[in-house]
């Protein structure tokens, strides 16, 4: 299992929680549940929203893992901006009823990082990807293959938190960022990775396999 110190709800929602159980609960003892049902359906959409579970992390060598929960909306080759060269592609969008825990998608070394203001288009669109606020790391795997990491905000979404730094090593299913509420998160790889995912397909963070690398 891959440790992380913040297990079943994500750090990033305990504020958000904390004030919607404050609220529903103060609302609950002054005006009864009738006036209450609608926050207490509040508190448990962002208990959901912000669950963090341990993920299973694959063994299998040149695996590149999900970096987030959702659905397959794209698998294509493209061009990647960022390293500008041609690459494999492979977006996820995640609605509001996935975790939206980001985590890498390989062993590797973060070369560089990016950070875009931009628009909220929602994240299921292609234009998301160059249009929408975003936030973009360049990993290097050990054996030397580049893998471009990018959190999209969506129409919802207005936070994107990556804590991935420059020269940081990250492991392979290692939590790096998180993305609130609703997104999508594209991955670059090198044209020599075969695909292992379609469009339509539903992924998990860490424990679906997106694509082999030689």
């Amino acid at each position: 299992m891959n440790h992380y110190p913040h297990p079943i709800i994500a750090r990033e929602g305990w504020p958000f929680i904390a004030i919607a159980l404050v609220v529903t609960v103060g609302i609950h003892a002054w005006a009864g549940f009738g006036w209450a049902a609608f926050p207490w359906f509040i508190v448990i959409f962002m208990v959901q929203f912000f669950r963090d579970p341990p993920r299973r992390i694959p063994g299998e060598a040149g695996a590149v893992l999900s970096p987030a929960d959702g659905r397959i909306v794209l698998v294509e080759k493209a061009r990647d901006p960022y390293l500008e060269r041609d690459a494999l592609k492979i977006s996820v969008f995640m609605n509001v009823f996935n975790a939206h825990s980001n985590r890498s998608p390989v062993d590797g070394v973060v070369e560089k990082t990016w950070y875009f203001p931009g628009k909220f288009f929602n994240a299921d669109l292609d234009k998301a990807s160059m249009e929408n606020e975003r936030a973009v790391i360049y990993l290097r795997t050990p054996d030397g293959q580049d893998v471009t990491c990018v959190q999209v905000a969506g129409l919802i979404a207005r936070r994107i938190l990556c804590y991935a730094k420059e020269g940081r090593q990250l492991a392979r299913g290692e939590r790096f960022g998180f993305i609130r509420f609703g997104s999508r998160v594209d991955v670059y790889l090198p044209l020599t990775a075969t695909p292992r995912v379609t469009v339509g397909d539903k992924v998990y963070a860490t424990e679906t396999v997106l694509a082999a690398l030689p």
